[in-house]
């Protein structure tokens, strides 16, 4: 199994705080760094600033030599496929190839009407989704392209230069929808994230998931099985409870998202772990990490929420990732 960082852009992430992750990621040895895609915050802090999408990606690209990165994951309600499609290549060229363009249909609803986007009903986000990925597809052939869809038209469309890599830059789909969303994963991504789950969901995904592949005559072990989770970790029991607080704190704003009321510390830990969070001691999450694995997870993305507390991840680092 691999550990990647995972960072939520909007929630005050500073140039400082970001590039100091970047580095953290780099030297300590896990094998990405992801980033969510979203304007403003989603658990309602007004006062906390936004880092743009590309430029922060940029700088991974430029100050590190060895992680693969990426977005978790760009909406196609607000970001058009031909954006998409030439900054990933752009990145893709920059990195020496360890760029991952993750893309999902899209889902904030306070979002979208702040910024005036519109947010369609699911059914058509999910045919937008599929359009997209068609186009994307399309443009890094570096041919030109006619495409005439129910939400995209263009034509006579080149976009160069290519990808470097052979098969284009690998895409991650967000998203578990198990009657549509499947099966764009089966047929479109080299990766796949199905949002926040347990197990039981996962399990029952993972085997939608190998029925659509096995439809389509695809290898389904070519696709990577990612998680993204949040964490508590501590040496102590003292240690966790501390930086519990502090995650409640950092995830309550004026409009909760996450959580709706107030909890004493070891209430909220148990509340946490109910939620399936990583949560506990070094040895107790290298247990919770190894269980996933154990049911086909190959990457496990950490949501690392409080970017000023670097002791968590350099636990993470020596304590966690040796062992999984």
């Amino acid at each position: 199994m691999r550990l990647g960082i995972m960072v939520e852009g909007q929630e005050d992430v500073t140039w400082d705080r970001w590039l100091r992750i970047v580095d953290l990621a780099e030297s300590l040895g896990f094998d990405s760094l992801w980033r969510s895609d979203h304007l403003f915050s989603v658990v309602g802090a007004a006062d906390r600033g936004s880092l743009a999408l590309w430029p922060s990606l940029t700088a991974v690209a430029l100050r590190t030599r060895r992680i693969r990165f990426g977005q978790l994951v760009s909406p196609v309600t607000f970001r058009h496929p031909v954006e998409l499609a030439q900054n990933a290549v752009a990145l893709d060229h920059l990195s020496g190839g360890r760029y991952v363009l993750g893309i999902g249909a899209g889902w904030f609803e306070r979002e979208h009407r702040a910024f005036g986007f519109r947010l369609p009903p699911v059914a058509e986000r999910l045919e937008r989704l599929e359009e997209a990925l068609c186009i994307v597809r399309l443009l890094w052939s570096g041919e030109r392209v006619h495409f005439s869809g129910k939400h995209f038209q263009l034509g006579d469309a080149v976009l160069r230069p290519r990808p470097s890599r052979p098969d284009g830059v690998p895409i991650m789909i967000g998203g578990g929808g198990e009657r549509k969303t499947l099966r764009l994963v089966a047929e479109f991504a080299t990766e796949w994230n199905p949002g926040f789950t347990d197990p039981d969901g996962f399990r029952r995904k993972d085997e939608r998931l190998r029925e659509y592949c096995e439809a389509l005559g695809r290898d389904p072990s070519t696709i990577r099985r990612t998680l993204m989770a949040g964490y508590v970790i501590g040496r102590t029991h003292d240690e966790l409870r501390r930086r519990a607080m502090r995650l409640q704190d950092y995830l309550t704003g004026e409009q909760p998202l996450y959580f709706t009321r107030r909890y004493e510390p070891d209430e909220f830990l148990a509340e946490l772990r109910r939620r399936w969070w990583f949560v506990g001691r070094p040895a107790e999450i290298v247990d919770q990490l190894r269980y996933w694995g154990s049911l086909g997870v190959d990457l496990v993305m950490l949501q690392t929420l409080d970017l000023d507390d670097t002791e968590q991840i350099e636990l993470l680092a020596e304590d966690v990732l040796p062992y999984v």
